[in-house]
């Protein structure tokens, strides 16, 4: 695939009187891992919910794998059809139930009659967990509940399901946040799992040290725009820093 697989082109978002994006301009390459980075209220969760269907644009234009959508007719089915998963920070899991319900839940493997076929479920939930996000913990079997798990192997349950159902795109909104350090090292390396796949990722957070070692590409949004953009292969984690730093000060003067 050699297009991108979204491309935003001066996109427009308002809630009521309130601007949340301002001409922003955006795309995400195949097998690429773009960092989303930027203060609360700067228009990142708003920029996702537009590309996975929750939200419509005013006005611009976006394309998904080439396809131009039109804004009114985008929505959430749409974008799972076009292999876009969406893993939120919160609320992304049914904590009272089982890991396999969790994968499976509104796309169950059903017989002939409409009748789930719990055996099947567990069984590739097992194989999901053991080879795809390469699941190592004691409490990572199918039929664990989830809030028997840590933070970052909720996450890779998450993203364990996103996977599962091929999505070529998933995006993570602040998946590390509350997160200690250790969980926070499993949850980046599922998103090297993501990569390893071929697929892309799309990761929002505050947090540049977290962003950093996972990603491809640096994209900064402040009050609704784009406003500095950087590769990993041409600037250190220490640089990057410092440019932040420098913008943040520069919006105070």
């Amino acid at each position: 695939m050699s297009e991108n697989i979204i491309e935003m082109k001066n996109i427009h978002k308002s809630f009521g009187g309130v601007q949340a994006l301002r001409g922003i301009d955006f795309h995400v390459g195949p097998n690429e891992v773009v960092g989303v980075l930027g203060d609360n209220g700067a228009g990142k969760s708003t920029l996702i919910k537009i590309i996975s269907g929750v939200h419509t644009f005013d006005s611009g234009e976006m394309y998904i794998k080439g396809k131009k959508i039109h804004p009114r007719h985008h929505c959430v089915k749409l974008a799972h059809r076009f292999g876009i998963e969406t893993v939120y920070q919160e609320k992304a899991l049914g904590e009272k139930q089982q890991l396999w319900r969790n994968i499976f839940v509104g796309r169950q493997i059903t017989n002939r009659l409409g009748f789930i076929r719990v055996k099947e479920e567990i069984k590739e939930t097992n194989k999901i967990m053991r080879e795809m996000m390469r699941f190592r913990g004691i409490g990572a079997g199918a039929e664990s509940y989830i809030r028997t798990l840590s933070g970052g192997e909720r996450q890779g349950v998450a993203i364990s399901r996103a996977m599962y159902f091929d999505s070529d795109l998933v995006i993570l909104d602040e998946p590390t946040m509350a997160l200690s350090l250790q969980e926070v090292k499993k949850v980046l390396n599922f998103i090297l799992a993501v990569k390893e796949r071929g697929k892309s990722c799309v990761y929002i957070s505050h947090n540049i040290a977290n962003v950093y070692p996972v990603s491809d590409r640096f994209v900064v949004i402040d009050r609704g725009e784009v406003v500095c953009e950087y590769y990993r292969r041409d600037i250190s984690l220490e640089k990057l820093n410092e440019e932040l730093i420098e913008f943040t000060k520069s919006k105070i003067k």
